[in-house]
């Protein structure tokens, strides 16, 4: 038995009461130099939840069935309550109120006791045991009062109930009003947090400031270290002979990009052949960044850390400086670049016979956008026509093999969810004037099925040579969340195929089925939303298991490595593997390389998806903020016990509290997915013409709230505001009355630890 089994061992065992670490240093007769080791084992023990530290800091076992549960904090914006969120799967949330949640904060990993398993409607409620991680670094608010040299700054996060506390020699110079950065840097027992201002963001009702807040809320860096871009500033922005040399020369072929208009980073080009025994000669080339990104440089530190580029509004945050992103490793036209080249032989069915993966040298003869292909290959254009003729035959041939491809996917299944997307257009200075919908055109449709079989060529190729390897995949959704679906689109006439449960896993196939049944239904967006809940998270990982949204056995990121480090990462990787580099102990570093680059890239890439969807529903209700009290016309796209969203034409949405539709009192069926009226039998439901008027926008919670225009008269807006209002009040009140709680417990110790000093005294 080793000492770490020693140690449980003995915490487990029935004589065991709960002790401090320099007491179980003397009863497990630790010697003094090995204290450090001592307490590493007991922080592993800890971290694996076979052992918790009381508040007295005395270790005790945390045993399964002794109704205490670990997981993650999830509090209310609206409310003053929480849920933990287990992390051991089969497990219920559990409900906890704000005056039970002992100083742990909204996201913190805590431990949690379960008080009552039988309270009304059968949740499980508890109280926060202990914090085991804290994980909020930093947050963003407004500095709202001063008292006695101490700030206090209200969270911008309606989750974050507490008020943080900053010292006037830590205010870097905010003032009240102003929107500002806080590092956290101290708990205290009585639940107030402390923290330092690192940045101040201006004044709190800028919208500039909003968008600051909310880029730093989710840990994008925005700045490049000195380091690198002095390494940035050494790379030659031209392409000598040397660095030619051993690559195959592309330069006097027929290359060329298709991006959108405002695109300045081309990742990707593309070339095309019809061969004389009718199939395509596909060629996919990609820019070679691992050439001027080095393994362990800074350059590369800093792309690792930050995962992925971020596309806001009105900014791109760039996961590589723009002398590269939009310089030396960008495919611009006319000028020499270094690339990787896929060639693939693809056959009138769209499979792929061969391939050849090379590096390269290119030159694109055109930078082409989305429009003017779709223009060009509708014909439409004249002038388009004339100056683009030499490339003509080549967009043709390649519209002819993306049908061919696309039809093979979705032959076999892949599944294709057509979400209606918007583009927020702003002015020179940041501000949202338009909201644009985005149509998926042929040229769009082109490049992806290009993209999406390069991807799946590589991953196959990668696999089969038994490369380490960073795939993107994409896990069969849980049994019974898809019974659930089942259950819910059954509703609308609509059943999956063949019977569902762990033996009998569900395909693509019948998912894709039920999307084509759907097509044209005024419930098609929110059926389409429930399916896509239902489904897994696309994530990276080391091991090959398949993208069971596209159908495909194998799959990577290979086309976008200015953009997405998982496509560097494999770049460097198949590059080594195409020199003959690779020997047993360099794949058994690249191994690690690829486990430690999919977990981080994983996560950087939902840290970027949360801020672009945030930045964008941020636009949306500041772009509508000048249009409040106007009506519009939208459709119903989906329906709740306590409201209805609507979509307006631009793709907006904003929501109908059902507390606010007067002209009856509406109950949602939960079978049918409606409210109905109780008097006069009326129903809303999902694909619903209505009438709306706008009655609020909210840019800290980004929301925008409508009105049935019959119900929006003065008196009725009025008293929407009142019982917001209310909501609000009754809110703070609780919280107050928890920081009177939090004050009179500290006076309590205070008042505890000096009588303790008389005693020892006299």
């Amino acid at each position: 038995m080793d000492k770490k089994e020693k140690i449980i061992s003995y915490i487990n065992s029935k004589e065991y009461i709960p002790l401090t670490f320099d007491e179980l240093c003397i009863v497990l007769d630790v010697p003094k130099e090995d204290n450090k080791i001592f307490l590493a084992i007991l922080n592993e023990l800890e971290n694996e939840e076979q052992i918790t530290i009381t508040k007295k800091g005395r270790y005790i076992p945390l045993k399964k069935d002794a109704g205490k549960v670990i997981g993650t904090l999830k509090c209310n914006e609206r409310g003053f309550f929480a849920f933990l969120i287990p992390e051991e799967e089969g497990i219920d949330d559990v409900y906890i109120y704000g005056s039970k949640l002992n100083a742990a904060l909204d996201s913190d990993r805590v431990l949690v006791q379960i008080d009552n398993v039988n309270s009304a409607g059968g949740r499980k409620e508890g109280h926060v045991l202990k914090v085991l991680e804290r994980r909020n670094k930093s947050l963003t608010g407004i500095v709202e009062k001063e008292k006695d040299g101490i700030f206090r700054i209200k969270c911008d996060r309606e989750r974050i109930y507490t008020k943080l506390r900053v010292k006037s020699e830590d205010m870097l110079g905010a003032k009240i009003g102003d929107r500002v950065l806080v590092e956290l840097t101290k708990y205290t027992d009585d639940g107030h947090v402390y923290g330092i201002i690192t940045k101040v963001l201006g004044d709190a009702d800028a919208l500039s400031g909003y968008i600051e807040a909310i880029v730093l809320e989710h840990g994008i860096n925005q700045e490049f270290s000195e380091e690198v871009l002095r390494e940035t500033e050494n790379i030659s922005d031209l392409i000598n002979e040397k660095e030619i040399e051993g690559r195959r020369d592309l330069r006097n072929k027929i290359i060329f990009t298709i991006d959108g208009e405002n695109a300045r980073d081309f990742d990707d080009a593309v070339s095309i052949e019809k061969q004389e025994n009718g199939n395509y000669l596909l060629g996919v080339h990609i820019a070679d960044v691992t050439h001027y990104v080095r393994e362990g440089s800074a350059l590369d530190k800093s792309a690792f850390d930050r995962g992925t580029s971020v596309y806001l509004a009105d900014r791109v945050i760039p996961m590589l400086p723009k002398k590269l992103s939009n310089g030396i490793c960008s495919l611009n036209p006319h000028v020499d670049r270094l690339t990787l080249s896929v060639f693939m032989e693809i056959d009138e069915n769209g499979g792929v016979l061969r391939h050849t993966l090379e590096k390269s040298v290119i030159r694109s003869v055109e930078r082409m956008t989305y429009t003017d292909v779709t223009k060009l290959l509708e014909g439409t254009d004249e002038r388009l026509l004339k100056k683009y003729q030499y490339i003509l035959s080549d967009l043709k041939i390649m519209e002819d093999l993306a049908a061919i491809l696309r039809k093979r996917r979705m032959e076999r299944g892949s599944i294709d969810f057509d979400f209606p997307e918007s583009e927020v257009i702003v002015n020179e200075v940041g501000e949202p004037v338009e909201i644009a919908k985005v149509e998926r055109e042929v040229s769009h449709k082109l490049i992806e099925e290009f993209m999406l079989v390069a991807n799946e060529t590589i991953a196959e190729y990668a696999f089969w040579s038994d490369l380490p390897f960073v795939y993107r995949v994409h896990e069969a959704p849980d049994s019974e969340k898809i019974k659930e679906f089942n259950d819910f689109v059954s509703n609308f006439g609509v059943r999956i195929k063949g019977r569902i449960d762990d033996d009998n896993p569900i395909h693509p196939k019948a998912l894709q089925q039920v999307l084509e049944k759907i097509r044209g239904m005024p419930e098609e967006l929110m059926i389409s939303t429930y399916l896509l809940r239902s489904l897994m998270k696309a994530k990276y990982s080391p091991n090959s298991l398949g993208h069971f949204g596209l159908a495909a056995k194998y799959y990577t990121h290979f086309t976008s490595p200015i953009r997405r480090y998982p496509d560097l990462a494999i770049h460097r990787i198949l590059k080594e593997f195409i020199d003959g580099k690779l020997n047993d102990e360099r794949i058994e570093e690249l191994k690690a390389f690829a486990a430690e680059a999919s977990f981080v890239s994983t996560e950087r890439e939902a840290a970027a998806d949360y801020c672009e969807r945030d930045v964008e529903d941020l636009m949306k209700a500041a772009y509508m903020s000048q249009f409040v009290g106007e009506n519009f016309s939208g459709v119903v796209s989906s329906v709740t016990a306590f409201g209805m969203f609507v979509e307006l034409e631009n793709t907006v949405e904003g929501l109908i509290r059902v507390d606010l539709m007067m002209s009856d009192y509406f109950i949602y069926d939960e079978e049918e997915k409606q409210l109905v009226g109780e008097k006069t039998k009326k129903v809303y439901k999902v694909g619903d013409r209505v009438n709306v008027t706008l009655i609020r926008t909210d840019l800290m919670s980004r929301q925008i709230d409508f009105m049935l225009a019959e119900d929006a008269t003065e008196k009725n807006i009025k008293r929407a505001y009142k019982r917001e209002k209310e909501k609000s009040i009754e809110k703070q009140a609780e919280i107050k009355n928890m920081e009177k709680k939090k004050a009179k417990r500290a006076q309590n110790l205070r008042n505890g630890v000096k009588k303790s000093n008389k005693r020892r005294k006299h």
